[in-house]
């Protein structure tokens, strides 16, 4: 079992950085894949990012690659998400989730879920 909590969010303008932080609990977290996820409201849950529990294979959506960039402390039990360029179509509920080993795109592999940090962008 694995549970997450997510800090970080808040009002951002159009082009600035933000940067967000999933603290995971759990003895076995370093054999975790780990995913961000975003909800806008009337949207679906859309994947972001994720990365593989050994900190390889870092994979992004086409609509943050080179904006966004996901990295881990195994060490420390956190997974971030470090946005960039910040637009008005970034604002949503961003989530982290994790899955026992491996990683993918669809939130429907993903048993753990925190309960989301809340991102906007002002234009």
């Amino acid at each position: 079992q694995v549970q997450l909590v997510e800090s970080g969010g808040g009002l951002v303008q159009a082009g600035g950085s933000l940067r967000l932080s999933c603290a995971a609990s759990g003895r076995t977290f370093g054999t975790y894949g780990m995913g961000w996820f975003r909800q806008a409201p009337g949207n679906e849950r859309e994947f972001v990012a994720s990365m593989m529990w050994s900190n390889s294979n870092p994979t992004y959506a086409d609509s943050v690659k080179g904006r966004f960039s996901i990295s881990r402390d195994n060490t420390k039990n956190t997974v971030s998400l470090q946005m960039n360029n910040r637009k008005p179509e970034d604002t949503a509920l961003y989530y982290c989730a994790a899955k026992s080993w491996g990683v993918s795109t669809s939130a429907d592999e993903y048993p753990f879920w925190g309960q989301g940090t809340q991102v906007t962008v002002s234009s």
